[in-house]
Protein backbone atom coordinates (compact mmCIF):
# COMPACT_ATOMS: atom_id res chain seq x y z
CA UNK A 1 0.00 0.00 0.00
CA UNK A 2 1.34 3.66 -0.73
CA UNK A 3 1.59 6.07 1.30
CA UNK A 4 2.53 9.80 1.66
CA UNK A 5 1.36 12.68 -0.07
CA UNK A 6 -1.72 12.60 -2.77
CA UNK A 7 -1.13 10.01 -5.91
CA UNK A 8 1.54 7.41 -3.66
CA UNK A 9 4.34 10.47 -3.67
CA UNK A 10 5.94 12.12 -0.65
CA UNK A 11 4.47 15.06 1.32
CA UNK A 12 5.11 18.07 -0.76
CA UNK A 13 7.70 20.71 0.55
CA UNK A 14 9.46 17.89 2.44
CA UNK A 15 13.35 17.48 2.18
CA UNK A 16 14.43 15.61 -0.69
CA UNK A 17 16.35 12.08 0.48
CA UNK A 18 18.34 10.08 -2.01
CA UNK A 19 18.31 6.82 -0.42
CA UNK A 20 14.60 6.94 -0.23
CA UNK A 21 13.94 8.31 -4.18
CA UNK A 22 16.73 5.31 -5.76
CA UNK A 23 14.80 2.81 -3.64
CA UNK A 24 11.11 3.93 -5.16
CA UNK A 25 10.42 -0.18 -7.20
CA UNK A 26 9.25 2.88 -10.33
CA UNK A 27 12.86 4.38 -9.53
CA UNK A 28 14.27 1.19 -10.05
CA UNK A 29 12.38 -0.11 -13.12
CA UNK A 30 13.18 3.33 -14.90
CA UNK A 31 16.83 2.71 -14.27
CA UNK A 32 16.97 -0.70 -15.94
CA UNK A 33 14.39 0.72 -18.63
CA UNK A 34 16.96 3.09 -19.35
CA UNK A 35 20.47 0.58 -19.21
CA UNK A 36 18.22 -1.87 -21.26
CA UNK A 37 17.44 0.69 -23.75
CA UNK A 38 21.12 1.63 -24.44
CA UNK A 39 22.49 -1.65 -24.84
CA UNK A 40 19.82 -2.66 -27.55
CA UNK A 41 20.79 0.43 -29.36
CA UNK A 42 24.69 -0.35 -28.71
CA UNK A 43 24.20 -3.80 -29.96
CA UNK A 44 21.96 -3.11 -32.53
CA UNK A 45 24.66 0.19 -34.03
CA UNK A 46 27.75 -1.98 -33.54
CA UNK A 47 27.15 -5.17 -34.88
CA UNK A 48 23.61 -5.01 -36.38
CA UNK A 49 24.26 -3.90 -40.32
CA UNK A 50 26.69 -5.47 -42.95
CA UNK A 51 28.01 -4.51 -45.87
CA UNK A 52 26.43 -6.73 -48.64
CA UNK A 53 28.63 -7.62 -51.80
CA UNK A 54 25.11 -7.33 -54.26
CA UNK A 55 23.77 -3.79 -52.81
CA UNK A 56 25.32 -0.71 -52.23
CA UNK A 57 25.06 0.64 -48.28
CA UNK A 58 24.61 -1.64 -45.17
CA UNK A 59 21.70 -4.40 -44.43
CA UNK A 60 20.43 -5.37 -41.50
CA UNK A 61 21.98 -8.85 -40.09
CA UNK A 62 18.71 -10.04 -39.37
CA UNK A 63 17.45 -11.72 -42.16
CA UNK A 64 18.52 -8.60 -44.40
CA UNK A 65 15.39 -6.82 -42.66
CA UNK A 66 16.27 -3.05 -42.45
CA UNK A 67 12.38 -2.67 -40.69
CA UNK A 68 14.11 -4.83 -37.76
CA UNK A 69 16.94 -2.94 -36.98
CA UNK A 70 15.82 0.17 -37.67
CA UNK A 71 12.52 -0.05 -35.78
CA UNK A 72 14.65 -2.02 -33.10
CA UNK A 73 17.07 1.21 -32.32
CA UNK A 74 13.86 3.21 -32.77
CA UNK A 75 12.14 2.02 -29.88
CA UNK A 76 15.28 1.58 -27.96
CA UNK A 77 15.98 5.75 -28.41
CA UNK A 78 12.77 6.85 -27.64
CA UNK A 79 12.75 4.70 -24.18
CA UNK A 80 15.96 6.15 -23.47
CA UNK A 81 14.82 9.90 -23.72
CA UNK A 82 11.40 8.67 -21.78
CA UNK A 83 13.06 6.98 -19.22
CA UNK A 84 15.36 10.07 -18.40
CA UNK A 85 12.12 12.17 -18.82
CA UNK A 86 10.42 10.31 -16.24
CA UNK A 87 13.04 10.16 -13.90
CA UNK A 88 13.50 14.39 -14.04
CA UNK A 89 9.41 14.22 -13.82
CA UNK A 90 10.00 11.79 -10.34
CA UNK A 91 12.28 13.85 -8.56
CA UNK A 92 10.18 16.70 -8.65
CA UNK A 93 6.94 14.99 -8.39
CA UNK A 94 7.74 14.76 -4.81
CA UNK A 95 7.53 18.99 -5.00
CA UNK A 96 4.86 18.92 -6.38
CA UNK A 97 1.81 20.67 -4.50
CA UNK A 98 -0.84 20.57 -6.56
CA UNK A 99 -2.82 17.26 -6.71
CA UNK A 100 -3.83 17.80 -10.46
CA UNK A 101 -0.49 17.87 -11.64
CA UNK A 102 0.53 14.65 -9.90
CA UNK A 103 -2.44 13.51 -11.20
CA UNK A 104 -1.94 14.56 -15.11
CA UNK A 105 2.03 13.20 -14.59
CA UNK A 106 0.76 9.70 -13.07
CA UNK A 107 -1.95 9.35 -16.53
CA UNK A 108 1.06 10.12 -18.52
CA UNK A 109 3.51 7.74 -16.74
CA UNK A 110 0.65 4.71 -16.88
CA UNK A 111 -0.30 5.36 -20.54
CA UNK A 112 3.11 5.88 -22.16
CA UNK A 113 4.51 2.74 -20.28
CA UNK A 114 1.96 0.42 -21.40
CA UNK A 115 2.21 2.01 -25.06
CA UNK A 116 5.73 1.77 -24.85
CA UNK A 117 5.84 -2.26 -23.46
CA UNK A 118 3.69 -2.77 -26.21
CA UNK A 119 6.47 -1.15 -28.75
CA UNK A 120 8.69 -3.74 -26.95
CA UNK A 121 6.90 -6.45 -27.64
CA UNK A 122 6.61 -5.81 -31.68
CA UNK A 123 9.73 -5.06 -31.46
CA UNK A 124 11.07 -8.42 -30.26
CA UNK A 125 8.51 -10.38 -31.80
CA UNK A 126 9.96 -8.88 -35.10
CA UNK A 127 13.76 -9.11 -34.52
CA UNK A 128 13.29 -12.80 -32.83
CA UNK A 129 11.34 -13.73 -36.55
CA UNK A 130 14.04 -12.27 -38.55
CA UNK A 131 16.87 -13.37 -36.60
CA UNK A 132 15.44 -16.98 -36.83
CA UNK A 133 15.18 -16.63 -40.45
CA UNK A 134 18.53 -15.41 -40.97
CA UNK A 135 21.65 -17.48 -42.25
CA UNK A 136 24.70 -17.56 -39.82
CA UNK A 137 26.54 -14.59 -40.44
CA UNK A 138 30.44 -15.30 -41.46
CA UNK A 139 32.11 -15.89 -38.64
CA UNK A 140 29.89 -15.68 -36.35
CA UNK A 141 30.28 -11.56 -36.07
CA UNK A 142 27.50 -10.27 -34.64
CA UNK A 143 25.60 -13.07 -33.48
CA UNK A 144 26.06 -11.81 -29.74
CA UNK A 145 25.27 -8.95 -30.13
CA UNK A 146 21.63 -9.65 -31.88
CA UNK A 147 21.14 -12.00 -29.07
CA UNK A 148 21.72 -9.63 -26.74
CA UNK A 149 19.25 -7.38 -28.55
CA UNK A 150 16.31 -9.23 -28.89
CA UNK A 151 17.23 -10.58 -25.17
CA UNK A 152 17.19 -6.84 -23.27
CA UNK A 153 14.20 -5.86 -25.65
CA UNK A 154 12.35 -9.08 -24.28
CA UNK A 155 13.06 -7.99 -20.96
CA UNK A 156 12.08 -4.30 -21.50
CA UNK A 157 8.96 -5.65 -21.82
CA UNK A 158 8.57 -6.04 -18.23
CA UNK A 159 10.09 -3.28 -17.13
CA UNK A 160 8.11 -1.30 -19.06
CA UNK A 161 4.78 -3.29 -17.91
CA UNK A 162 5.64 -2.95 -14.73
CA UNK A 163 6.07 1.17 -14.75
CA UNK A 164 2.60 0.92 -16.14
CA UNK A 165 1.15 -1.25 -13.40
CA UNK A 166 2.85 0.56 -11.01
CA UNK A 167 1.32 4.01 -12.35
CA UNK A 168 -1.96 2.00 -12.28
CA UNK A 169 -1.35 1.70 -8.55
CA UNK A 170 -0.80 5.10 -8.38
CA UNK A 171 -4.02 6.65 -9.81
CA UNK A 172 -6.07 3.96 -7.47
CA UNK A 173 -4.40 5.43 -4.29
CA UNK A 174 -5.20 9.01 -5.32
CA UNK A 175 -8.88 8.41 -6.12
CA UNK A 176 -9.00 6.73 -3.10
CA UNK A 177 -7.16 9.95 -1.18
CA UNK A 178 -8.83 12.49 -2.82
CA UNK A 179 -12.23 11.69 -0.34
CA UNK A 180 -9.83 11.62 2.49
CA UNK A 181 -10.19 14.02 5.73
CA UNK A 182 -6.43 14.30 5.19
CA UNK A 183 -5.66 17.57 3.59
CA UNK A 184 -2.01 16.52 3.42
CA UNK A 185 -2.75 14.05 1.19
CA UNK A 186 -4.94 16.24 -1.42
CA UNK A 187 -8.02 15.37 0.24
CA UNK A 188 -11.28 18.04 -0.25
CA UNK A 189 -13.65 16.56 2.23
CA UNK A 190 -16.25 18.83 3.40
CA UNK A 191 -16.09 17.09 7.11
CA UNK A 192 -12.56 18.29 7.14
CA UNK A 193 -12.88 21.61 6.42
CA UNK A 194 -15.84 21.53 9.00
CA UNK A 195 -14.01 20.04 11.44
CA UNK A 196 -11.27 22.69 11.25
CA UNK A 197 -13.56 25.75 11.19
CA UNK A 198 -13.79 24.62 14.85
CA UNK A 199 -17.27 23.87 15.29
CA UNK A 200 -18.27 20.11 16.85
CA UNK A 201 -21.27 20.92 16.32
CA UNK A 202 -23.58 23.36 14.20
CA UNK A 203 -23.95 27.03 15.15
CA UNK A 204 -27.61 26.97 15.32
CA UNK A 205 -29.68 24.28 17.22
CA UNK A 206 -33.18 24.01 17.80
CA UNK A 207 -34.38 22.11 20.61
CA UNK A 208 -37.87 21.41 21.42
CA UNK A 209 -39.85 23.50 24.22
CA UNK A 210 -42.26 22.37 26.43
CA UNK A 211 -44.79 23.14 24.89
CA UNK A 212 -44.17 21.33 21.79
CA UNK A 213 -43.17 24.54 19.79
CA UNK A 214 -39.59 24.52 18.85
CA UNK A 215 -37.02 27.33 19.83
CA UNK A 216 -33.88 28.28 18.21
CA UNK A 217 -31.33 28.52 20.74
CA UNK A 218 -27.87 30.94 19.19
CA UNK A 219 -24.72 30.17 21.06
Amino acid sequence: MMDGGAFGGGKAGAPFDPLAFLKKPNVVLRILSLLFSIIVFGCISSEGWQNHQEEEGEMCIMNGSNTACNFGSGVAIIAFLASIGFLVGEYFFEQMSSVKSRKHFVLGDMGFSGLWGLAYLVSFCTMAHQWSQSEDPPAGVGTGNVRATIFFSFLSIFTWVGCAFLGWQRHQAGCETAFTNDPEAGGDSYQAGYEQSGYAEPPFQQQQGGDGQFEQIQY
